[in-house]
């Protein structure tokens, strides 16, 4: 069901070859929006995506690019917007939690500086760079900006320590983007709680039945779940900036 008319409306999805992103872009594309999909270069994944929404008639770009360095960061962005010819909606996704398995907050020698890299450049440093290079765009149109945060930036360790602190880091940096581009910008994040997704981070049988029972509708969520917040956020909404919406079925905490 198509619960928005974007046709004639461009955005960005960054982290967009599956999982929250690919949902988002998705739902995007299906309400008319042209879209640039951003993917890491050689992801196949990505193109294949592009492939499959042009295939189902739907308008959608290839935007590669490692947006956890700054340079390629801005020249991906604009790029985009040159192919897109306007800017409506950024969508900053991309995101990682440089680890395959849960590391728990006393495990501090675990914690290296190469994980605190990834980690940092990736969900938080490339979310200000990829907004600054989009802003006059996006001012042009009254557009709005969508980050990826977490509940882990809340009130919950999630991967580690490190991703923790990068997502609380993304909801400070949030509030700020929406003061730094009001009045013409609206600027928000949404904080999934546990999604069932291709994600990196082996979790046991035990966490995701764990999550499951803590949640009072009783299912994780999906990445479509995210998406459909994060697409409320950026295209409705006309009140809402500087706000962070958490997303995770009612998990007790």
């Amino acid at each position: 069901m198509i619960r928005y008319d974007l046709r004639g409306k461009a955005a960005i999805v960054t982290g967009a070859a599956s999982g929250i992103g690919l949902a988002t872009a998705t739902i995007l594309a299906e309400a008319g929006a042209r879209v640039a999909l951003n993917f890491l270069p050689g992801d196949g994944r990505g193109r294949e995506s592009v492939e499959r929404l042009e295939a189902d008639g739907r308008q959608a770009i290839e935007a590669p690019g490692n947006v956890a360095v700054p340079v390629e960061a801005e020249t991906m962005i604009q790029t985009a917007i040159e192919d897109l010819g306007r800017l409506d909606l950024l969508v900053n996704n991309a995101g990682t939690p440089a680890t395959r398995r849960v590391i728990p907050p006393a495990a501090l020698d675990v914690i290296t500086e190469d994980l605190w890299e990834a980690v940092l450049t990736t969900n938080l440093v490339s979310a200000f760079f990829c907004t600054r290079a989009a802003a006059a765009a996006l001012k042009s149109s009254h557009g709005a900006v969508v980050n990826t945060a977490s509940t882990a930036g809340l009130d919950w360790t999630g991967s580690s320590l490190a991703y923790s602190a990068s997502k609380a880091g993304l909801i400070n940096l949030t509030k700020n983007l929406a003061r730094a581009l009001a009045p013409e910008v609206r600027v928000n994040a949404v904080a999934p709680g546990s999604v069932d997704s291709a994600w990196m981070v082996d979790w046991t049988e035990y966490e995701r039945r764990e999550s499951i029972e803590r949640a009072l509708l009783r299912r994780r969520c999906t990445p479509e779940d995210i998406a459909e917040a994060i697409v409320f956020l950026g295209v409705a909404g006309a009140m809402i900036t500087g706000q962070v919406l958490v997303v995770d079925g009612g998990r007790l905490p």
